[in-house]
């Protein structure tokens, strides 16, 4: 299981990797846009109606494609103010209704409507993160990933209190402790020659270290939620997996589900900070 899921994961990032560093914003656009509509597609499975997913997926893709065509056409321009506005309704959503929603173990709010809000808003931070810079939609990308990795191995060795166990037993908060502090460790290592393309570096010539500790909490504590809310959605469809696409991975949503909050999150403080 392990040398599947390696082999997968080098997959991906030979195809993500020269997509994001190598070609124009639009490249990354259309291939993050083909992930996030097979995510849609799982993610009405789980709602219970694989027709609904299909449509769900379709539809990203075609508003998918009317705004790269959109944004092509101004490149220079920043993001519409519909897009940011979806960008904000979705960020609504998951600082509200999405802890309410892990609190009582069950969907809060229209399901289809919010899957399909949370996934655009999701590809379109995605798409405008990689505009603003490769490294800096990679950095933002990397604090759920820092975040997953410390919070497995501190869970794994300090694990005791439960964070949610009614949605995902196996999740502790001495876990969200190490990715937290995980996270904070690799902000303080970023170069000073850096920290205007990188995230965390660039939150911290503009707010101070205080301030930035701050925010990388609450896009961590974002990236709790959104992983917590997939682990709902399959709990209630009685499924261990969104899917089978990514062999030792499971489905494209068990891999995006804590960047679908956090990226509309950082893609927020970078237009209101700018």
């Amino acid at each position: 299981m392990l040398a599947t899921r390696v082999a997968t994961a080098l997959v991906l990032l030979a195809l993500f990797l020269p997509a994001i560093f190598l070609g124009p914003p639009w490249v990354w656009g259309a291939l993050s846009l083909a992930v996030l509509a097979a995510a849609g597609r799982e993610w009405g499975r789980l709602l219970g109606s694989e027709r609904g997913g299909r449509a769900l997926g379709a539809g990203l893709v075609l508003a998918g494609v009317a705004y790269l065509a959109w944004r092509g056409a101004d490149p220079g321009a920043g993001t519409p103010p519909l897009a940011s506005a979806v960008v904000a309704a979705s960020l609504a959503f998951w600082v509200t209704a999405g802890p309410l929603a892990l609190a009582r173990a069950r969907r809060v709010g229209p399901a289809w409507p919010v899957a399909g809000l949370a996934l655009s808003a999701c590809w379109i931070a995605l798409y405008e993160l990689r505009v603003a810079g490769a490294v800096m939609l990679v950095s933002c990308m990397a604090i759920v990933w820092l975040a997953d990795i410390g919070a497995y191995f501190a869970g794994r060795r300090f694990g005791q209190r439960k964070l949610a166990p009614r949605v995902s037993p196996g999740k502790t908060w001495e876990g969200v402790a190490g990715g937290v502090a995980l996270v904070l460790a690799s902000a303080a290592l970023v170069p000073p020659l850096w920290r205007g393309q990188v995230f965390s570096g660039w939150l911290v010539e503009r707010g101070g270290w205080a301030a930035t500790a701050a925010v990388l909490v609450a896009v961590v504590a974002l990236s709790v939620v959104g992983d917590l809310h997939e682990s709902l959605l399959k709990r209630l469809a009685g499924a261990k997996d969104s899917g089978g696409l990514l062999p030792g991975h499971g489905g494209v949503l068990d891999r995006i589900d804590a960047l679908i909050p956090t990226m509309p999150g950082c893609l927020l403080l970078l237009q209101v900070l700018r």
